[in-house]
């Protein structure tokens, strides 16, 4: 229950961080929730990865049917990439590994820092 309680906050808060502030604000959130709720470093991973997919995947599905697929397909021929999706897929993967990354390096982190 804390796990998916970890992935809703990094979600949400990244989403609030986003709006106001450049994409990579979400790796802060992600750490600083993570560092917060004092997880082991692979639920850390897997709520950060979790978190962020999740929100990126939202916003993509969002912005990318409300123009109809144009830019996506635009994109994905641009990277030579044979459909849409598969560039929405890799811009969440993306989005997903660094929010990961952040929530790991603050598990990491909270162990160094308490002395274990």
């Amino acid at each position: 229950m804390r796990f998916l309680a970890g992935v809703i906050l990094i979600a949400v808060l990244s989403a609030i961080a986003e709006y106001f502030l450049p994409w990579w604000s979400m790796a802060i959130v992600a750490f600083l929730v993570s560092l917060l709720m004092g997880y082991k470093p692979g639920r850390s991973f897997m709520a950060g990865f979790f978190g962020v997919g999740l929100l990126w995947l939202v916003a993509a599905l969002w912005h990318d049917g409300a123009n109809h697929h144009i830019l996506s397909t635009r994109m994905a021929g641009l990277f030579h990439l044979p459909a849409f999706g598969l560039f929405i897929f890799v811009t969440v993967l993306i989005g997903a590994l660094v929010g990961g990354l952040a929530s790991l390096s603050a598990s990491f982190f909270g162990n160094n820092s308490t002395g274990q």
